[in-house]
């Protein structure tokens, strides 16, 4: 598990890692549409339970879902501050990326 007291980039690299995988994108692009048990999300994808409860673990380690004890089974939903994170790092990236672009572009124009 990532702690909350982690440097930014540590934690953006464990939640990349994370998301990696197809099978836990799959998860989280299920769960962005709310919240879903194991067997909900197992249902809906190709894998075991068991298979899917390994990843949602290791989505959890990672900080980008969060469960809820509901009745006998818990619930999954996504930590929402954790995808705002990511995706601003990703908008840092591509604003470096075109500001990049931009300066060869333009030493390149004579």
């Amino acid at each position: 598990m990532v702690s909350k007291r982690a440097r930014p980039a540590a934690r953006s690299a464990v939640a990349f890692a994370a998301l990696a995988d197809p099978t836990r994108q799959a998860i989280v692009r299920l769960l962005i549409d709310g919240e879903r048990s194991v067997g909900e999300l197992a249902g809906r994808l190709p894998v075991s339970r068991p298979a899917v409860s390994k990843h949602l673990r290791l989505l959890a380690g990672a900080g980008l879902v969060d469960a809820r004890a509901e009745g006998t089974r818990n619930v999954f939903s996504i930590e929402p501050a954790a995808l705002a994170a990511l995706r601003d790092e990703l908008d840092l990236m591509w604003e470096r990326a075109l500001a990049r672009y931009a300066l060869v572009a333009n030493n390149r124009r004579r």
